[in-house]
């Protein structure tokens, strides 16, 4: 028999408590994301921000004025540099922690055991970014810092390590994977729930050790997901927070932590460039969605599957 078509009422009034309960996200997006999309335009002009919201409709048009000078500044190539290099750092090695770790956690047996463990490793991430940052500089303070104080013990010398360009993306990409790889794994071992039990109890009765059923069971169980995730971590590697950088960098240590993120905030914020801040911003937004296709693209090609 024939399934009576419904109309779009039908289903709102039906399912009216699912839908408000998505309302509150959904009213998010629209205001803090949708909306102050309208602002990108000016990015393309020389906008004041003493006209207020009217000097949109009213400053001049100049094109690409703003992203030319991006591109002839002597900063350009050391921002996107900087930026590539602690995104990447991160995303080597976070991303595969973060999946041993669910998969090593996903193997405990004690439920007791198992909940501390993840606790302990997930908190970190909740921890605001200047206590973080705080934590760093006690550490490698050179007055009485624990790191320094081993290598005095073990018969070094100090180390100004937040005042050195070399040591800058080592402490970011450390404090960066202590801080996210636990969060991360949240995701890995809610899809290890998924997997057919029996195919374990298959594996055991044929002799399978834990690192076997990891690699030939969990792992194939998992990729799907592994490379969703993948996607969206490369789509944001040029939008790097600015928050942790901005905490522990200064002026002697640009050449290596001076980011995008960083300067549209010295440029937009302190400076007011609001312009030129919108346009920097853009390039980086334009660049995050190419390679969010690329990168979709190429799974889908591998076999893995995509976002869509």
């Amino acid at each position: 028999m024939k399934e009576k078509k419904r109309s779009l009422w039908y289903y709102l009034k039906r399912d009216k408590f699912i839908y408000l309960l998505m309302l509150p996200g959904l009213l998010w997006y629209i205001i803090f994301c949708y909306l102050p999309m309208f602002g990108i335009v000016i990015a393309f002009e020389d906008y004041k921000p003493f006209f207020g919201i009217e000097g949109i409709f009213t400053a001049e048009w100049v094109g690409f004025k703003h992203f030319i000078k991006f591109f002839r500044s002597a900063y350009c190539f050391r921002l996107i540099k900087n930026t590539l290099l602690l995104s990447v750092y991160s995303l080597i090695w976070s991303f595969p922690l973060s999946i041993m770790l669910a998969l090593f956690i996903n193997e405990l047996r004690g439920r007791r055991f198992k909940k501390v463990v993840q606790t302990v490793s997930y908190l970190p991430h909740f921890l605001s970014a200047v206590i973080i940052c705080g934590i760093i500089r006690t550490l490698t303070s050179v007055d009485g810092g624990l790191i320094n104080g081993i290598i005095l013990a073990l018969g070094g010398e100090s180390i100004h390590f937040l005042g050195q360009p070399e040591w800058f993306r080592t402490i970011y990409t450390v404090s960066e994977v202590w801080q996210s790889i636990g969060w991360e794994s949240i995701v890995f071992i809610a899809a290890m729930t998924g997997i057919d039990k029996e195919l374990y109890e298959a594996a055991m009765v044929d002799g399978a050790g834990v690192f076997r059923r990891m690699w030939s069971i969990t792992l194939p169980g998992i990729m799907p997901v592994i490379t969703i995730m993948l996607i969206l971590r490369v789509g944001s590697i040029l939008n790097l927070g600015y928050e942790k950088v901005l905490l522990l960098y200064s002026p002697q240590i640009y050449s290596t932590a001076d980011i995008i993120s960083t300067y549209v905030y010295r440029e937009g914020v302190l400076n007011q460039n609001y312009s030129f801040a919108a346009a920097v911003n853009l390039f980086t937004s334009v660049i995050s969605m190419i390679m969010v296709l690329a990168t979709n693209k190429i799974t889908k090609k591998l076999g893995q599957g995509g976002i869509w």
